[in-house]
Parts: C-alpha cells; structure tokens; sequence
C-alpha cells in the first residue's frame, strides 16, 4: 500500500528559485509570543518559501506572509503578494542567530515568474 507524501515532501516535488525578494513575516514565536519581521526569502517555489529568521519558531506554526511590490525592467510593476503558511522545517542556529525557515503556503500561492540568481 503506497503511503501519501506529507505536504513538506509534496512541497519539494516543485521545482525552487533561488531569488532573494524582501518579505514580511508575522506570527507566534516558540514561546506564544506575537512577532513581525522584516526579512528576505533564501528560495521559493509556487506553493512556498524559505527565508532566515531570528525568531524561534515550531514546525506547524501557522505565518502571514507578505512580499511587497517589485519592479520590473519591462516597466510593469507587480503586484503585492500576501498569504498565509504553515513552518515545514526549521534549521538550527547560524553563527548569526538566525535560523531557516521553510513554510508551505496554506493561502494563495506565489504566481510570479521568476530567473534564478546568478552565484546562489
């Protein structure tokens, strides 16, 4: 009997970007705490993200996420993107204090197109 892929595995299935887009994250950190953060994604695919993070928080916590406005060299300008996402994993700490963290999107998922960047 085949067993059904998590939605984590799910996730990695589509392929990722690479792509360094500034974001703003909120939510309950490990310890209950409400926290809004300013930050950049390390890599994302249609249906999520992964960005660094001071704040401690638990694979399963639920996140809003929003991606601001961004310009493009065609003159067109893209929208905003905001969503909700649910922690899939969690790396340790970085020398820096940060930690990766890897949401799978429970809201809209990420529609733009976009070209990896060049040395990451």
């Amino acid at each position: 009997m085949a067993q059904a892929l998590s939605s984590e595995a799910k996730q990695r299935t589509e392929r990722r970007i690479a792509v360094h887009l500034p974001m703003t994250v909120r939510g309950r950190d490990r310890r209950g705490f409400l926290f809004e953060e300013t930050t950049s994604c390390v890599n994302l695919c249609r249906s999520g993200a992964a960005f660094r993070s001071r704040f401690d928080v638990m694979p399963g916590a639920d996140l809003e996420i929003h991606i601001p406005f961004m310009h493009h060299t065609s003159r067109r300008i893209a929208p905003e993107f905001s969503t909700s996402g649910r922690v899939v994993h969690v790396s340790g700490e970085s020398e820096g204090g940060e930690r990766l963290i890897g949401v799978h999107f429970t809201g809209p998922r990420f529609n733009r197109v976009f070209r990896p960047e060049a040395g990451l």
